[in-house]
């Protein structure tokens, strides 16, 4: 005996327990003459649709399309989008049409965040991120600090004795976080993190470290522009100098940076200048 189809909420369980992303698209007010009826429901995954229909043809391509788009971008919200079929689709047909899109993001995707150094900041840190819809890389040589991170699956653990080598891994939109040891450590990881074009560059520090960075860097051959768009001292000026307090501020300006920047973070946005600073964070603090 065949068994039935799964169902599409069935079918929404066993995406979720995958890790794939899709979203959920309903058909929620129809008006006039329209191809389906309030109500009908379609899944769409980054290859297309999953399984469901709301309406066949030009409307639900278009309905897919913007699916499919919400799907790149790095924190996609729910929308309700409401289109006529002639002006907005295309269609003969006289009516009008009103969805509402859901994303669920897929495991490991989402606003990529990569933090260098395991110290006291990135411990704090990391337990403020990890519950956000984010997918974050920690990379130190210490694999005794290592391993006292928070586990995550939207947490990733890399052991690297030369962690600049990693930087030619990270996806063109990540937010690269400097918070090694040390200042010698942090140079090479920002020389060529600021050699590309991400969207966010940041190290823990004060600002005579800031100074001295951006002057090395320069001499290491990094165009002066691209330099100053350094953020250091990382974190926005609120706090003192404990570990959690740093951590809240970095958060702050992590996901103020994240909204500006925009859901749909371009590789080539530039960095905003670095913010003023309160009371030095010092830069021999464990990062």
């Amino acid at each position: 005996m065949t068994e039935p189809a799964p169902t599409l909420y069935e079918q929404v369980v066993a995406l979720e327990r995958e890790g794939t992303g899709f979203v959920l698209v309903i058909l929620i007010e129809t008006l006039g003459s329209t191809p389906q009826d309030a109500g009908a429901k379609m899944l769409v995954t980054a290859a297309g649709r999953q399984s469901g229909t709301v309406g066949g043809g030009k409307i639900e391509a278009e309905a897919i399309a913007l699916a499919q788009e919400m799907l790149g971008q790095i924190t996609p919200q729910p929308r309700f989008v409401s289109w006529t079929l002639k002006g907005d689709v295309g269609m003969t047909c006289g009516g009008s049409v009103k969805f509402y899109l859901e994303p669920h993001v897929a495991e490991g995707a989402g606003w990529p965040l990569a933090i260098f150094g395991a110290g006291h900041v990135s411990q704090a840190l990391l337990r403020v991120l990890v519950p956000l819809p984010c997918s974050i890389t920690v990379c130190d040589s210490r694999a005794e600090w290592l391993e006292q991170l928070p586990r995550a699956r939207n947490v990733r653990v890399v052991t690297q004795d030369q962690p600049a080598r990693l930087v030619a891994e990270l996806p063109e939109h990540a937010f690269v976080l400097c918070m090694t040891k040390g200042h010698t450590t942090d140079l090479p990881i920002l020389q060529q993190a600021l050699g590309r074009k991400f969207p966010f560059v940041g190290a823990i520090g004060s600002e005579a470290k800031a100074a001295v960075l951006r002057r090395e860097l320069v001499a290491g051959g990094l165009a002066p522009d691209r330099a100053a768009q350094l953020h250091c001292p990382l974190g926005l000026p609120f706090g003192q100098n404990h570990p959690h307090e740093i951590a809240l501020s970095i958060a702050a300006q992590l996901l103020s940076e994240r909204d500006r920047v925009g859901g749909e973070m371009p590789a080539a946005a530039p960095a905003a200048p670095p913010p003023p600073a309160p009371a030095e964070k010092p830069e021999s603090a464990p990062g």
